[in-house]
């Protein structure tokens, strides 16, 4: 039996355009190629990928996982490193929940008589969170990137973190102000955004034209960073991935 590459992005999460790529690199490339180019997919396919899964989620990058599948190192030693990383992201998922739970208990308590609320200590209000610079594609697509990124990531204290956080949001819905309006995405006010959305990336890895780009495509192709971006405002993802295909041509070509 064999599945569609559609079928396996259904199936596996993973975008068509992931999975084409790893085919491109020789990680992971289908069984066979049907007379209208079409890739498809058996079952010893999608076991690969699952182990190609397995190992992202170790943070292991697609050098050292095409390694680990060509000398068959012992799996179970790498899924015994994935079982211990999936405990400590259940402690941080368990600290996200007694964060969560301390707001409402603090909303509940701190209501003042006109039906406004108040928190006591806002720093709370950010724990267990980790921040994402970096889309998640710049890990498989552009590893230096990542390395640059991460190691970036390690410099930020709390505070340097939240005010990202802040910043990140914030222009979130100055976007969403200009999309809302119908200004077009070429605009001189909307380009002036991405100016600043593409420095704030700077301070993480330097994309180029082809990578910002990249960038802004994962954006609408990822369903958790699009829910995201469409929670400020529905469309605001592919707004944004249209403004940041202007400013790559203009500026980075």
């Amino acid at each position: 039996m064999a599945w569609s590459i559609a079928e396996v992005a259904r199936m596996s999460g993973v975008t068509s355009r992931t999975l084409r790529h790893y085919d491109e690199v020789g990680l992971l490339p289908p069984a066979w190629i049907g007379s209208n180019g079409h890739r498809y997919y058996e079952e010893a396919d999608l076991l690969r990928l699952q182990q190609i899964l397995l190992m992202r989620e170790l943070d292991l990058g697609l050098r050292e996982i095409q390694a680990v599948l060509d000398s068959q190192v012992d799996q179970v030693a790498v899924l015994r490193e994935h079982h211990r990383r999936l405990l400590m992201e259940r402690d941080r998922l368990e600290t996200l929940a007694h964060t969560v739970g301390r707001t409402i208990a603090e909303l509940e308590e701190e209501k003042d008589m006109d039906g406004t609320t108040k928190i006591n200590r806002p720093e709370n209000l950010f724990a267990g969170f980790e921040p994402s610079p970096a889309d998640a594609e710049v890990r498989e697509r552009w590893p230096q990137a990542w390395e640059q990124s991460r190691q970036a990531m390690e410099t930020m204290t709390a505070e340097d973190m939240e005010q990202w956080q802040r910043e990140a949001t914030a222009q979130m819905i100055r976007m969403a102000e200009f999309m809302v309006a119908g200004t077009p995405a070429a605009d001189p006010a909307v380009q002036a955004e991405l100016d600043s959305h593409y420095q704030g990336i700077c301070r993480f890895w330097t994309p180029n034209s082809a990578a910002y780009k990249g960038l802004g495509q994962t954006y609408v192709d990822d369903p958790q960073i699009r829910a995201n971006y469409d929670k400020i405002a529905d469309g605001l993802a592919v707004y944004q991935r249209d403004a940041m295909v202007v400013y790559a041509d203009a500026r980075l070509g």
